[in-house]
């Protein structure tokens, strides 16, 4: 098995950053779809890309895609699919499915049928008429869209945005995922100042630190593809050993978390204690309208409440008023802030340099972006 197919699945908005740290793993054929990256590789870069890859939610196997208008078409097609090559006799295969704009629009019907499809493959290498499904997890899934059916196994299990460190978070965390692709979009380096005036749990912050120090995102987690035979365990040492290796412990960094809440603060430093970056963030209770800035060419980065409940909405409005008084006439610092408030940038009083769309959950936001100068 020299090459084969995979999907990095992406919130949607964030194709771009995911397709730019694949060419940067050396990944070859990268097309982009709506929340999907496809690459080409090989079984160690199913190692590599779970490992490295902060902006991508899953590593799925592409085992086949084709046009499917009838149950019969679906297993048969499925039913051609070479699934021994990766699922062992013990197994234990689950599928799950999802129909858009498909005829075939039952997903049970479609799991059933797959699934029925599976055993039938397997039973043509395994003498067997039982599949006891008592060994590592395999989950196949079934995606249907405009008739056609794309068939994956993913690689990653929990979804990466679960690096491990955030063993309490706050009441509207952002996800690793987000809060990463926050930071590689903007213009924040290991050198420069960085400040999150609404820190809440300190998940931008810790995702910045792990940027700086070059710390993989997989590093401290396990993966489903990790129990696969077909998936050599040396890949998955070898490169964790790598990923060690490249770790980056001598940058000092200058990051700063604000919140007026306390348990936020105590969570926050909490979880960049679990990475081991508790002497690299500095996190404070201070409202962020008394937050003292000294530094030049600072950035800041921030997910500040979105004020989406009834009778939240003027404080926050209010809120964003004081943020834009307080930061707008920062002439070499860089604001980023991501909301669902379609009135930000008035009530900031400025105009975006770049606004971009992107989803924190299901919640659709803007991410704005306003550009300081470059330091001398």
């Amino acid at each position: 098995m020299e090459k084969i197919e995979l999907i990095a699945t992406t919130t949607f908005g964030l194709e771009a950053v995911t397709k730019r740290e694949l060419i940067d793993l050396g990944v070859e054929d990268i097309n982009v779809e709506n929340g999907k990256v496809y690459f080409t590789g090989t079984l160690r870069d199913i190692a590599r890309a779970n490992i490295w890859l902060r902006t991508a939610e899953r590593v799925l196997v592409k085992m086949g895609e084709f046009k499917a208008l009838s149950f019969e078409e679906l297993f048969e097609k499925t039913k051609a699919l070479p699934w021994e090559d990766w699922i062992p006799e013990e197994g234990n295969f689950i599928v799950d499915g999802k129909s858009i704009k498909s005829q075939l629009f039952s997903i049970s019907d479609s799991q059933r049928i797959v699934e029925k499809a599976i055993v039938e493959r397997l039973k043509t290498k395994y003498p067997i008429e039982w599949f006891k499904k008592s060994g590592p997890r395999y989950r196949v899934e079934v995606a249907l869209l405009k008739d056609i059916a794309t068939l994956t196994i993913d690689t990653s299990g929990e979804g990466l945005h679960k690096r491990g460190y955030r063993d309490r978070a706050g009441d509207a965390p952002i996800k690793e995922t987000l809060a990463a692709a926050m930071v590689m979009l903007s213009y924040w380096n290991k050198d420069r100042v960085l400040l999150d005036p609404f820190c809440g749990s300190g998940t931008i912050l810790i995702e910045a630190a792990m940027i700086g120090k070059n710390i993989a995102p997989g590093l401290d987690r396990k993966f489903d593809a990790e129990n696969w035979d077909v998936v050599p365990s040396s890949y998955w040492s070898e490169e964790k050993i790598e990923a060690m290796r490249k770790i980056d412990h001598d940058s000092t960094l200058h990051l700063l978390g604000a919140d007026t809440d306390k348990r936020s603060i105590l969570r926050a430093r909490d979880n960049a204690a679990n990475v081991g970056l508790e002497d690299d963030i500095a996190f404070f209770m201070k409202d962020m309208r008394d937050v003292d800035l000294q530094e030049d060419y600072g950035v800041v980065i921030t997910n500040p409440p979105y004020g989406e409940r009834m009778g939240e909405r003027e404080e926050v409005e209010l809120l964003y008023k004081d943020f834009g008084k307080k930061f707008r006439e920062l002439s070499t610092w860089s604001i980023y802030a991501i909301t669902s408030n379609e009135r930000f940038e008035e009530l900031y009083g400025k105009k975006a340099d770049r606004k971009r769309k992107l989803y924190n959950g299901r919640i659709k936001v803007d991410y704005y972006q306003f550009y300081g100068p470059r330091p001398e």
